[in-house]
C-alpha cells in the first residue's frame, strides 16, 4: 500500500513556496515603478497655467486695489468702484453681489467682467 499525505501538509507546502516567491514578486513589481519615478525625476516640469489675479469671486475691494484690476473692473461695470453703496459691498465679491443688484448686474455682465478680470496682468 502507499503511503498518502495528509492534505493539511501539502497545503502548507504550497503556502510557504507563495511566501518565497512573494519578496521576488514584489521586487519585479517594483522595479517598473521605481524606474519611473527616477524618470520623471529628470523630466523638466510642465508649464503651470497661471491662474487670473481676479476673477468674479475676489473681492471687490481686493479689485479695486489694484490699478489694472480696477480699470477692467470699472470698463465692465462702470461705476461700480464709485458706487454710493460701495463700503458696503467692497468686501463681497461680483458673484455674492449679483443677487443682490436687483437685476443691475446681469449675467451678460457679469461674464463681460470674468473676461476683463482674467485679462489682468
Amino acid at each position: 500500500m502507499v503511503p498518502v499525505r495528509p492534505i493539511a501538509q501539502k497545503g502548507t507546502v504550497m503556502k510557504l513556496g507563495s511566501l518565497l516567491l512573494a519578496p521576488a514578486a514584489l521586487a519585479a513589481l517594483a522595479a517598473p515603478a521605481t524606474a519611473q519615478q527616477h524618470q520623471h525625476q529628470h523630466d523638466p516640469a510642465p508649464a503651470a497655467t497661471a491662474a487670473p489675479r481676479f476673477t468674479i469671486e475676489t473681492p471687490i475691494e481686493a479689485i479695486v486695489a489694484d490699478p489694472a484690476g480696477k480699470a477692467a473692473l470699472d470698463a465692465a461695470l462702470p461705476g461700480i468702484s464709485s458706487h454710493p453703496a460701495y463700503d458696503m459691498f467692497k468686501a463681497m465679491s461680483l458673484k455674492q453681489l449679483q443677487p443682490l443688484s436687483e437685476g443691475k448686474i446681469t449675467p451678460e455682465l457679469l461674464s463681460k467682467a470674468e473676461v476683463a478680470l482674467a485679462a489682468v496682468q
